[in-house]
């Protein structure tokens, strides 16, 4: 069993952890970030990432969960921080949590994301808020998309609001960012030469087809738009149509989490996803 360090101050170790919970460069470049929440932490242990630290409140007994995924993680680095020090990593002002992750990142690979007859990849264009993107998801993943892929300049899949508002399903679904639109086109069109038929599709306000009219069935590619400025120029010239959104009332448009997932409920519907999960 790994040994255990202590840290009682605000040492530079644990100097890092903050990093890793403020500055995205600084995740990035460690490769890691730190994982808050019993479900997120279990999901990371279940789906097989890489747990490199465990940190624990040292003056607390030790819950059943905890320990299991103390076993569970192998040999991941263990450190007993000082009850005040874990409130400060823990990101709720009412409590300290009783364990905490630090979990490697994945590689960016667009293979990490399966292709074949059935895919339904979607993508977030340029999203400004990291809990916009945990709340996609989330919503992916209950409706059975194969992965989602973050483009262009946009906020971190890894940031910590971004991993809460997962509740989890960031490890369990494969998210992969990549700098430009560009990329998944390519892929697509690779995908298209191997006889793979791949439609792009958008979802703006004024699609030209309704979401409900259109075949979701087979391989696809929807792509979400930014907040506020909706799809770029280039994902509207890349797409093969853009869907649209029936409403009613005041509102002229959704939240960009909430128009995504009411595009992943319709895919699912019309591939028999609730069918196949009772």
């Amino acid at each position: 069993m790994a040994r255990t360090l202590r840290i009682s101050t605000r040492n530079a170790t644990f100097q890092q952890w903050q990093a890793l919970l403020t500055n995205r460069a600084k995740r990035h470049r460690a490769g890691e970030f730190v994982v808050q929440g019993v479900r997120p932490i279990t999901l990371a242990v279940e789906h097989g990432w890489p747990v490199r630290a465990l940190l624990i409140d040292d003056r607390r007994r030790l819950s059943r969960w905890s320990r299991d995924v103390l076993e569970r993680a192998g040999e991941a680095d263990r450190f007993a921080l000082a009850g005040e020090l874990m409130h400060e990593l823990g990101g709720k002002d009412e409590e300290s949590p009783e364990l905490l992750a630090v979990v490697g990142m994945p590689a960016d690979d667009l293979s990490r994301i399966p292709t074949g007859p059935d895919m339904l990849t979607l993508v977030f264009d340029r999203p400004a808020t990291p809990a916009n993107i945990g709340a996609l998801v989330r919503s992916a993943d209950a409706f059975g998309a194969s992965g989602l892929v973050v483009t262009g300049h946009a906020a971190d899949p890894y940031d910590p609001k971004a991993v809460r508002a997962s509740t989890g399903s960031l490890f369990a679904l494969p998210v992969v960012q990549v700098s430009s639109h560009r990329e998944v086109v390519d892929e697509v069109i690779a995908l298209r030469r191997g006889g793979l038929p791949v439609e792009i599709l958008g979802s703006d306000e004024g699609g030209d087809v309704e979401l409900a009219e259109h075949d979701l069935t087979g391989p696809k590619v929807i792509a979400i738009g930014n907040e506020t400025r909706g799809l770029s120029g280039a994902w509207r010239a890349a797409c093969d149509r853009i869907l649209r959104i029936p409403m009613a009332g005041a509102a002229s448009s959704l939240n960009a989490a909430a128009a995504g997932s009411v595009v992943l409920y319709e895919a699912a519907r019309q591939r028999g996803l609730a069918a196949r999960s009772r």
